[in-house]
């Protein structure tokens, strides 16, 4: 549901999930597209257009979804899940073509954090670990080049 704060009814309310959502993302690259996660009885991850409110897609990923996670630097949406996969996958969008899928915990992969730079994203599950993974390339940068001139004991960039 999203709510407007001076309204005491919702604006919009989305019900394709057909088990509790574990996880919801903004996309930081389109405004108003949300993602978001379903548990085991589920297993989808499903795009919304906010602006329009209707649905876009949605993909069923085999397990339970229990954390979704944009990239900075690219149009990718990462997932993290539970029974029966516990694994983490990184995904392209809108084709939804899996670009990686990353295994190793154990148990439920709960937590999902991406660090300020957007290349790595760090995971923990119930079987108490932490894994860090280079999921990202770096940001494109520009091609500007700096100039130092310098003025005494000052400089310009």
């Amino acid at each position: 549901m999203i709510w407007n704060c001076h309204a005491v009814h919702p604006v919009l309310r989305f019900t394709d999930h057909t088990a509790a959502v574990k996880a919801i993302a903004w996309s930081p690259h389109q405004p108003g597209l949300l993602a978001s996660g379903g548990g085991t009885a589920d297993r989808c991850i499903r795009f919304w257009n906010t602006l329009q409110g209707h649905a876009l897609q949605a993909v069923d990923t085999g397990s339970q979804v229990c954390n979704l996670l944009w990239s900075k630097n690219s149009n990718e949406v990462v997932s993290t899940h539970g029974y029966s996969l516990n694994q983490i996958i990184v995904w392209k969008y809108p084709s939804m073509a899996k670009v990686a899928t990353l295994t190793g915990h154990t148990y439920r992969v709960l937590y999902l954090a991406m660090s300020p730079n957007g290349q790595t994203i760090v995971t923990g599950a119930g079987d108490e670990t932490l894994r860090f993974w280079n999921a990202f390339a770096p940001a494109p940068t520009s091609q500007t080049s700096s100039l130092v001139l310098p003025l005494g004991s000052q400089h310009i960039r």
